[in-house]
């Protein structure tokens, strides 16, 4: 979803399922922690407001998003009905960038494909720190909060398939 001209925390509350019965783990990157725990916070504030008990919200901290492949699948085998990636990569002077991106995103891809649980990307693939901060609490909303409604979305999908 492109945030140009839109809030990332605006949805149609009564379009989401009540979440109460269900677990959620959500593992963060510590690197750009600014930026990642405004994510954790608008995530975990919108599973609250749509009934999830603080003790179903699982967090484990990895140290940067490469690392939320493996932090991911460990979590999924946690009994969690979904887990959602939180990471911030700002673009730099080298193709680090470009490599951890395509990295994360493939290795996200992959749990998703050959494994049961579902991962939500919520990771932040920004040119500079603004950016970041515009899409973690910021003038454009909070892409947590979009996070953990998708992850609402497909813990509901997978528990009626």
């Amino acid at each position: 979803m492109a945030t140009a001209n839109n809030n990332l925390s605006e949805y149609d509350k009564t379009t989401i399922p009540n979440a109460k019965g269900f677990r959620f783990g959500i593992v963060v990157s510590e690197w750009n922690d600014t930026i990642t725990e405004g994510l954790f916070q608008g995530a975990k504030e919108a599973l609250l407001e749509h009934g999830v008990l603080p003790e179903n919200i699982v967090r484990w901290d990895v140290p940067g998003s490469f690392e939320l492949i493996y932090g991911s699948k460990k979590m999924q085998q946690q009994m969690v009905n979904a887990v959602i990636a939180i990471g911030c990569v700002i673009q730099g002077e080298t193709k680090h960038f470009d490599f951890v991106c395509e990295g994360v995103t493939q290795g996200i891809k992959d749990l998703n494909v050959l494994r049961e649980t579902p991962v939500i990307f919520c990771v932040l693939t920004d040119n500079n720190m603004q950016q970041s901060i515009d899409r973690s609490g910021g003038k454009h909303g909070n892409k947590g909060t979009e996070a953990a409604i998708a992850a609402i979305k497909m813990a509901e999908l997978r528990k009626n398939s």
